[in-house]
């Protein structure tokens, strides 16, 4: 019996039965709980073994587990890091908002709501994630719906997603190296070890005319020209097989056949996965390029107009010519030649037939000399000629003379114009004169300077003293340039006189300069000088405008109406500008009656153009001004075409008055002349007269006028108007030639 502690109350004995029934219940209970526990246990090791799988995978796969909530739009994710180690887990939730780029936001937004509509099953997107503030990454994210609510609406999206920057960026570099590649102008394939090609770019097809279909699978041979022989490319190929890159220069053929000059270079690859060599090359046409560099070649050493060597290379041969010589103890001439007058015929004729006359004078130029021997062109109308092995100094003069007779003969522009121009000739020798081209060109060029000052149509040796005239020439070249303005021009008058009457009937205009600082210059000094140089045109109107107000101011003091004045007109004054307006303006400036002007020209003048000088000839003759023939019979005239030509007077040259008296072969000359004057309506005077026995001699064969010192010297105005005014005719027709004084 039982009984309670503290209240003495008795218990009633425990039913062994039930006390079996509890204790059998409490050990089912612990049963029961053991057995859950064990099963906890079991779950909880087989998550624990899940989440290390999971750890592993992500970790193995570089993947990112991640899980939407579609309530909070926030994003749980599950991060190992694929560098680390796989139990190191990181878990972090983040808004969707913060996660993705900015740039990427709309499209992150497509791809979820159209999974969580249903209308695609899984999310399949290529992002940019933000993590820790780092640069942006580019990840791959795959998910799908994993958990709905009661009505069926999603409430969790989960996936896992992989880190593809690497591979994005591999890709964008694959595609910008595509679009390069068909962007490229030159032509790119890939062979493979035998040389077939595998891949091409559209350059290639564009450059060689095949279709990638028509050249995959084929060799590279088809493409090989005959411009090399086989050997040649088998070396290639062999060099690219040896050394793994070959570049250069080769002929290669298009598909039409044309061939073309390529560079060329090959290199070298090996594939990744079959570790197979192949060969990328590289092909561009060349074949425009050197043309040009060949053109730009030929224009740095060559003459375009006539295809004689130019300066440059006219340096170069001599140089090698002279190193030769040096060698062997040779001899060299160098003959520098200068078209007399070319620039008023260029003026006259144009640039066009300028240029027709400079190749026709360089190939007869070359036709002379021979094939074997430098002819050059510097430029302009100036020539060189490059004499090698030369036996003596008399060997150059000898050429010279030959070039200068072949150019005897007119030039032949065309079917139907023939020109007939002269060449001076300058000549120096090495090592006479010069040891370097320079010096050689030079002291020729100086040679040729004198060569036209003595007249032109010839030829001149160098000498020491030449240099001297040269410096005299420079320095008279730049003072001429002052003369007008320094006023150091004066006219000079010589008279005229009528034998059948012997009165006074005009003077001649004669220019002189009187130097302040060298003296006296002589006309035959710096009127060449002043032709070279064009000031012939501003002094020419010069001397025409104080001709004529000279002559105006005398009839004042009342000489002879019918005395008329005369001036000698270049060939630059009538065939540049327009010389009949000049005339016809100073004419009404000066208020000289037009008949009372004459203008006398040179027979080289009148030819130099002789179909241009006829229509300004014609214009004088329209003012009303008289023409005369100056200096007849030291030119070239064609006397038929003289003879259409608006002529009044005709003037013999001194050289056949000189000896008229004691030469027979002047005299038939100077008495011819007259006859043919006579016959074509011309007034015949004679310049030069210095004796009584050339004045009968005149007079006997009806010659109209003469000048000359027998009856007066050129004078100043004031010396001529009193020569004039105190003027008596002889009393016989051989008086004492004049003592009158003047310039």
């Amino acid at each position: 019996m039982l009984a309670v502690r503290g209240n003495n109350v008795p218990l009633e004995p425990a039913d062994p039965r039930l006390l079996g029934v509890v204790i059998l219940l409490l050990v089912l209970l612990g049963a029961l709980l053991l057995r859950q526990r064990r099963r906890v246990r079991q779950q909880l090791d087989l998550l624990a073994e899940r989440e290390e799988r999971l750890k592993m995978a992500l970790w193995a796969t570089g993947e990112h587990y991640w899980e939407y909530d579609v309530r909070t739009e926030r994003i749980r994710v599950l991060q190992i890091d694929p560098n680390g180690q796989a139990d190191v887990m990181r878990e972090r939730t983040v808004p969707t908002a913060t996660l993705l780029h900015p740039d990427d936001h709309d499209a992150a937004a497509r791809s979820m709501r159209a999974c969580l509509d249903g209308t695609t099953r899984s999310i399949v997107a290529e992002v940019r994630i933000l993590l820790d503030g780092d640069a942006p990454v580019w990840i791959r994210a795959r998910g799908r719906v994993v958990a709905r609510d009661t009505a069926g609406n999603p409430t969790r999206v989960a996936g896992t997603a992989r880190d593809i920057s690497r591979s994005h960026q591999a890709e964008r570099e694959r595609r910008i190296a595509a679009l390069v590649l068909r962007s490229m102008d030159e032509a790119v394939s890939v062979v493979d070890e035998d040389f077939n090609f595998t891949s091409v770019n559209p350059a290639f097809s564009r450059i060689t005319g095949y279709q990638a279909e028509e050249v995959i699978g084929h060799s590279a041979a088809m493409l090989d020209s005959d411009q090399h022989d086989h050997a040649f490319y088998r070396h290639v190929r062999q060099q690219s097989a040896a050394h793994g890159h070959w570049k250069g220069e080769m002929w290669q053929r298009r598909k039409d056949g044309e061939e073309f000059l390529c560079h060329l270079v090959c290199n070298a690859v090996t594939t990744g996965d079959t570790g197979q060599k192949q060969y990328v090359t590289v092909l561009s046409d060349v074949t425009q390029q050197k043309r040009a560099e060949q053109e730009l070649l030929y224009l740095a050493n060559f003459d375009t107009l006539t295809n004689l060597p130019n300066r440059s290379m006219l340096s170069e041969r001599l140089s090698r010519a002279i190193v030769s010589a040096r060698r062997h103890g040779g001899r060299i001439a160098l003959l520098f030649l200068d078209l007399d007058r070319f620039k008023d015929i260029n003026d006259s004729l144009g640039h066009a037939a300028g240029d027709r006359i400079l190749r026709a004078a360089a190939k007869r130029l070359q036709q002379t000399v021979g094939e074997h021997h430098t002819v050059a062109r510097l430029g302009g109308d100036e020539f060189t000629v490059v004499l090698e092995d030369l036996e003596s100094p008399a060997h150059a003069e000898r050429s010279a003379r030959e070039i200068i007779m072949a150019f005897e003969a007119p030039l032949q522009l065309d079917s139907r114009q023939e020109i007939s121009i002269s060449p001076s000739i300058g000549i120096s020798l090495y090592p006479d004169h010069g040891q370097v081209p320079t010096e050689l060109i030079k002291r020729a060029d100086t040679a040729m300077y004198q060569a036209k000052a003595a007249g032109r149509r010839t030829f001149m040796l160098y000498d020491d003293a030449m240099d001297v005239a040269t410096r005299k020439r420079a320095t008279l070249s730049g003072a001429l340039h002052k003369v007008l303005d320094r006023g150091e021009l004066r006219l000079a008058f010589q008279p005229r006189m009528a034998l059948s009457d012997s009165r006074i009937t005009g003077v001649e205009a004669l220019l002189r300069w009187s130097s302040d600082e060298y003296g006296e210059i002589p006309p035959a000094d710096f009127i060449p000088l002043a032709e070279e140089s064009g000031l012939i045109l501003e002094i020419g109107e010069w001397v025409l405008r104080e001709a004529c107000l000279m002559r105006s101011r005398w009839q004042r003091h009342g000489v002879d109406p019918r005395l008329s004045v005369s001036i000698n007109v270049s060939a630059l004054q009538l065939l540049r500008g327009n010389f009949p307006e000049v005339v016809q303006r100073i004419l009404e400036d000066t208020g000289l009656a037009p008949g009372l002007l004459e203008l006398e020209l040179t027979e080289s003048v009148l030819m130099a153009n002789a179909a241009h000088t006829a229509a300004r000839l014609h214009a004088f003759r329209d003012i009303g001004v008289p023409l005369a023939i100056d200096d007849f019979g030291t030119g070239y005239s064609s006397l038929a075409y003289l003879k259409r030509l608006p002529f009044t007077s005709l003037k013999i040259d001194k050289a056949f008055i000189d000896d008229v008296a004691s030469d027979p072969e002047d005299a038939a000359i100077t008495s011819t002349i007259i006859t043919m004057a006579h016959s074509l309506g011309l007034n015949v005077i004679a310049e030069g007269v210095e004796t009584g026995a050339q004045v009968q001699f005149l007079s006997r064969h009806g010659c109209d006028e003469i000048q000359g010192f027998w009856l007066a010297p050129p004078m100043d105005a004031h010396a001529c108007l009193a020569f004039i005014r105190n003027w008596q005719p002889p009393s016989a027709l051989y008086p004492p030639p004049a003592t009158a004084t003047g310039p």
